[in-house]
């Protein structure tokens, strides 16, 4: 089963704070579970002006150790690899293309830890908001798929799917301190 996760937030802020504010959001003290973030890759198109950026991020393993074990236990005939739920980190890819002229920046990630038991997606969307073009939409849409765990694969879906969400007001909440910080109050309408 694929569990979506769909996220929409309007920044009353330009679009280039909203960005500068996202590429330097991780790592926070407020979240504790993104412990780096690194750019592998950076490139500009000359042509086009677009900046492409390729990042990794290391994240602490969420699973609560309770549910590790209740699923090692459980999952053992089902899953022979129960081991890779105790790892301490995952790590997650990020693809990025920002384009300044059109005022947008697509985002695509996706986990690089578990990928022959899970998939986690993510696209999102940065642009000028067509409400008012001071402020900046962020429209994201996430999926998760757990597969090889019979039942507890629905287990697994639903508690990576209520984390995600967690994540997503918390990482909209680190959003609105770090762009109150560096540009004031929000604009008006």
């Amino acid at each position: 089963m694929v569990v979506p996760v769909d996220v929409y937030q309007v920044y009353k802020y330009p679009f280039e704070q909203v960005v500068s504010s996202y590429l330097r959001k991780y790592p926070n003290p407020l979240e504790k579970n993104v412990i780096s973030v690194k750019t592998v890759e950076e490139k500009r198109d000359i042509s086009t002006g677009i900046i492409y950026r390729k990042r990794i991020a290391v994240c602490q393993n969420v699973i609560p150790e309770i549910l590790r074990k209740a699923l090692s236990t459980l999952v053992i005939l089902y899953w022979k690899r129960v081991s890779i739920l105790k790892i301490p980190d995952i790590q997650l890819e990020e693809e990025s293309w920002h384009n300044p002229q059109e005022r947008s920046m697509a985002i695509q990630s996706h986990c690089l830890t578990w990928t022959q038991y899970a998939s986690i997606k993510e696209e999102s969307v940065f642009r000028e908001s067509v409400e008012n073009p001071n402020w900046t939409e962020f429209i994201q849409k996430g999926s998760i798929s757990i597969t090889g765990a019979g039942f507890f694969n629905y287990i697994l879906e639903s508690f990576a799917s209520t984390f995600l969400k967690q994540g997503a007001q918390k990482g909209i909440g680190i959003m609105e301190m770090l762009l109150k910080e560096q540009c004031g109050a929000p604009l008006a309408e």
